[in-house]
């Protein structure tokens, strides 16, 4: 918690304050003497409301700055009436003489705490509008009126945030601490960054009654950086941040507007300023949208919304500014930064990691310190794998929400293809390890940031080793393998799809990570002729595609069965296509005799024999998996029988007869 002030008179300010409110209360406690009194017509010292003020002016001359009373008073625009009920609620809490002498003042032992009906006959300055809704006191919540018969006679409580606030004590009201955090800045940031936080700066120091706060909006898909942006420029303006995310706004008017009363009363309170988080908002949500919405263009002082795409704002000036993912030459003066003494004996690894990742700041200080105990002790080889598998952690956590991660030891002897198909796969892998010195070290991104997209389409039968070989190009780059659910990405609701590619693409160009689309043709197939207005936006969708695919750093590898039915303007933009063949005998023999690990025991397999089953690479895993476990089962080697036992059951699945010339007299 903080004490009000500033620290370098911190605790003078507080012992001033409290023998300031001390006085204060005795003035209160003075008045109930003497309103007793003169009910019940005893003598009445003339001179006490006057020495109780002179210990309130003494007290007073004694600060260094104004009293806590003083500021809610200035604070909230309160009468001397209203602020005088306001510390007579307190003095309640504060002094066990005044809940009697309450009891005693309004002729009731049970009602020992203040009334309107009390303050309005022991007060000066008394006016009836202090206790209406709209007064001060009751729209800012600085007292509540408790249940009672008739308003005069009701409870009336200071609110616990005012009462400690006047001992001087600041904290964030715990009905906006559930679901609030202070924002922290979590790395330096770098120089592009830094000029966005500045000009959030200067947009602040221009505000004026006759140009109110606007609302800055943070876009982009990186996250970390949009908060250490916000948290650098609320610093640079004295003011404390705290994130709000944007699914806790209640969705009720009741609920949004005491959330935005407590909200604007903190920032009046204690120079607090939000970070509203939308980045995981739903916009399917209507109504949540809705809320968010209103709370934006309603709720008060220094707001920064960080968002994925701009959102519209009616009724209140708005600065939007985008935030892009760091350069290279910023990812590798942080990662250089980061390393310290290490930097100049990793520069081959430094280089390899900017071009792959992209990283904010906060990512590569996480990065690091997950290999520091490494750093003087490892080798140059060592660190930068470690640092590499760091790098595809940090960049897996917001991928992992949206696709399905792959894990595989799949290598290129595991492959079963001709010559050529493995000759284009391997130049797939070329071009994602160069591309960083060809797009940008040789300049071929300067020309034009079009096709420099890296993308594949793998064609053919069910079962040909379209997957597998998509392992084992992620294996050879050691990157990531996410597999696409498009159950997940297309949605019936007009834009959303769009929407979900958006995501999808801004989460995996962290990494770089390779995005398998499987069955692509589904969701890919040819544009149609505009009918009516589902066909024209089925057509958008596809051209949105397209224009991500070209865009995205990493690859994206499409996989389908019937290459004619995808769309020729769609292939003319795939930058290579692998034909999968199905697999002739020759081929089969070969993946026949490298299916089984090594260590699953096998006795008088006939591989020529196997081979004679007409089916495919995919097809061929089942039936040696399904005969390793009658096999265990058995408690014996895998033998032919097992094989033939399970090839009966593949081919039963697939709803295709075994022939005769497969089995021959093997059966």
């Amino acid at each position: 918690m903080q004490t009000l002030n500033a620290p370098a008179t911190a605790i003078p300010w507080l012992q001033a304050n409290q023998h300031y409110l001390s006085a204060a209360i005795g003035w209160i406690r003075t008045l109930l003497v003497q309103h007793i009194a003169r009910a019940n017509g005893a003598a009445i010292d003339d001179d006490a409301e006057q020495i109780a003020r002179t210990e309130i002016a003494t007290a007073r001359a004694r600060m260094s700055a104004p009293p806590a009373l003083e500021a809610v008073r200035a604070i909230f625009d309160l009468s001397a009436f209203e602020c005088d009920l306001l510390l007579l609620c307190a003095a309640v809490e504060f002094d066990a003489d005044i809940a009697p002498l309450c009891a005693t003042a309004q002729h009731d032992p049970q009602r020992t705490y203040p009334t309107f009906g009390l303050a309005l006959a022991l007060l000066p300055d008394m006016h009836w509008s202090a206790i209406t809704p709209t007064a001060p006191l009751r729209r800012w919540g600085l007292v509540e009126i408790g249940a009672g018969n008739g308003l005069t006679r009701c409870p009336t409580r200071i609110d616990e945030r005012l009462l400690h606030y006047l001992v001087g004590v600041q904290y964030l009201d715990p009905r906006l601490a559930s679901n609030t955090e202070p924002l922290i800045g979590a790395a330096e940031l770098v120089p592009s960054q830094r000029q966005l936080a500045d000009r959030l700066v200067a947009g602040w120091q221009t505000i004026t009654p006759q140009h109110p706060v606007p609302i800055v909006q943070l876009c982009g898909p990186e996250t970390a950086s949009k908060r250490a942006i916000a948290a650098a420029a609320y610093a640079a303006v004295g003011v404390y941040p705290f994130v709000m995310r944007a699914e806790t706004i209640p969705t009720d008017t009741d609920g949004l507007g005491t959330v935005i009363r407590l909200w604007e009363r903190e920032v009046l309170l204690g120079s607090r300023a939000l970070y509203l988080d939308c980045d995981a908002l739903d916009t399917a949500d209507t109504v949540r949208m809705n809320a968010v919405t209103r709370f934006i263009e309603r709720v008060g002082g220094p707001v920064v919304v960080a968002n994925r795409e701009r959102r519209p704002t009616e009724g209140r000036p708005s600065l939007t500014l985008d935030v892009p993912s760091p350069t290279f030459a910023e990812q590798d003066a942080a990662w250089r930064t980061a390393l310290g003494a290490a930097a100049p004996h990793l520069n081959g690894q430094v280089g390899a990691l900017v071009s792959q990742f992209r990283l904010s700041g906060a990512a590569i200080q996480t990065a690091t310190d997950a290999v520091r105990p490494y750093l003087d002790t490892a080798d140059t080889h060592t660190i930068g794998s470690l640092l590499w598998e760091a790098c595809r952690t940090e960049s897996r956590t917001r991928l992992d929400d949206l696709a399905q991660r792959i894990e595989s030891d799949a290598a290129w002897d595991d492959l079963v293809l001709p010559q050529a198909q493995r000759d284009i796969l391997h130049q797939i892998a070329v071009h994602v390890r160069q591309r960083a010195r060809v797009y940008h070290t040789w300049g071929f991104a300067s020309k034009g940031a079009r096709g420099l997209g890296i993308s594949a389409l793998f064609a053919g039968a069910s079962g040909t080793g379209k997957t597998m070989a998509a392992e084992v190009l992620a294996n050879e780059l050691r990157l990531d393998l996410y597999r696409i659910d498009l159950s997940s990405v297309v949605s019936k609701y007009i834009g959303e799809t769009e929407k979900n590619l958006r995501r999808l693409f801004d989460a995996a160009e962290t990494g770089g990570a390779i995005l398998l689309f499987d069955e692509a043709d589904a969701l890919f197939g040819k544009r149609s002729e505009v009918k009516d207005s589902h066909d024209r936006y089925a057509n958008i969708e596809v051209s949105y595609l397209l224009q991500r695919m070209e865009a995205y750093s990493g690859l994206a590898i499409l996989t389908t069965n019937l290459q004619r039915a995808l769309d020729t303007a769609f292939l003319r933009r795939i930058r290579f296509v692998v034909q999968f063949p199905f697999p002739d005998t020759a081929q089969r023999i070969e993946i026949w005799r490298r299916v089984f690990p090594a260590a699953t025991p096998t006795r008088d397999l006939q591989i020529e024999t196997l081979a004679r089953l007409n089916i495919a690479g995919g097809n061929i895993r089942n039936i040696a998996q399904n005969a390793a476990f009658l096999a265990a089962d058995a408690d014996e080697p895998v033998r032919m029988p097992h094989l033939l036992h399970a090839a009966r059951a593949e081919y039963a699945k697939i709803e295709k007869p075994l022939t005769g010339v497969e089995v021959g007299d093997w059966a």
